[in-house]
């Protein structure tokens, strides 16, 4: 049976178009390390699913993926994220353009205490967009990205507090891409919502994949099996397999995969 090391690389190499990648990389808070020498790559204009137990270190990859692990104090990264061949873990790397170009969602909808127009338009005005017929247009194009224009075209200008969390979270989404990232981080982002609520956003990220690479975290199995083409297991912050999802998923190669995704623990 191959090694994960090995896995990696054959996954590596059938990737014709990569997006991000990471090399041998390393995650801690303090002493701890919570993200264990992972070595994966990422397809362009695809969704990979990261799955795993509570704690086993995903969220912390993914987060590591925009830097945004950044702000929490005592932490420290080894290895390489590559992003068009150069490190972004690099000291010198700007890191208010990398989080313009990977932009991220989180678990639960965080609308500004704005309207729902300033909300998607803040992105924009913050990087010097001022012509108002310019910034209506990048509203309504990310709303229409979305899939929220028609439900809150006459609303544009009320509390994005007033809208239901399934629409909070799109328009978060919206938020995210009108600042026209290249990648999408999304960390559970359906963990809140109802299962109405929860196939409008998994239809919505099929379809953002024709113009972003998405990564996605999810304790959701069959969520995972769903949208993604590609699947990541974590367990105690090491990668165990990364395959395409559905040979994961019909034949996993290893034990805890299995185990896993039989719902034996987790």
């Amino acid at each position: 049976m191959p090694t994960t090391e090995t896995k990696q690389e054959q996954k590596t190499g059938i990737i014709a178009d990569i997006a991000l990648e990471a090399k041998n990389f390393s995650m801690y808070y303090s002493n701890f390390k919570a993200v264990k020498n992972v070595s994966m790559a990422f397809p362009k204009n695809d969704v990979t699913a990261l799955i795993g137990p509570s704690g086993c270190g995903k969220s912390t990859f993914l987060r590591s993926l925009n830097r945004m692990n950044d702000i929490i104090p005592g932490t420290r990264m080894e290895g390489e994220i590559l992003l068009d061949g150069n490190n972004i873990l690099d000291p010198t790397v700007d890191v208010v353009e990398l989080r313009r170009q990977i932009g991220m969602v989180w678990q639960r909808p965080n609308p500004f205490e704005k309207s729902v127009f300033d909300n998607v338009a803040y992105g924009p005005k913050y990087q010097g967009i001022r012509n108002k017929k310019k910034l209506e247009e990048i509203v309504e194009e990310s709303l229409r990205k979305a899939a929220l224009w028609d439900e809150v075209k006459d609303r544009l200008h009320t509390s994005a507090k007033a809208l239901s969390g399934g629409q909070q979270q799109r328009l978060c989404i919206a938020r995210s891409i009108a600042i026209k990232p290249r990648i999408l981080l999304l960390d559970e982002p359906t963990s809140a919502l109802d299962p109405i609520s929860t196939m409008k956003i998994e239809e919505l990220v099929v379809e953002l994949k024709k113009e972003y690479t998405i990564i996605i975290v999810t304790h959701n199995m069959q969520q995972a099996a769903r949208i993604s083409s590609y699947t990541a297991f974590f367990l105690m912050g090491d990668l165990i397999e990364y395959d395409q999802t559905n040979n994961m998923f019909l034949s996993p190669s290893k034990q805890e995969t299995s185990d896993y995704i039989a719902g034996r623990f987790g």
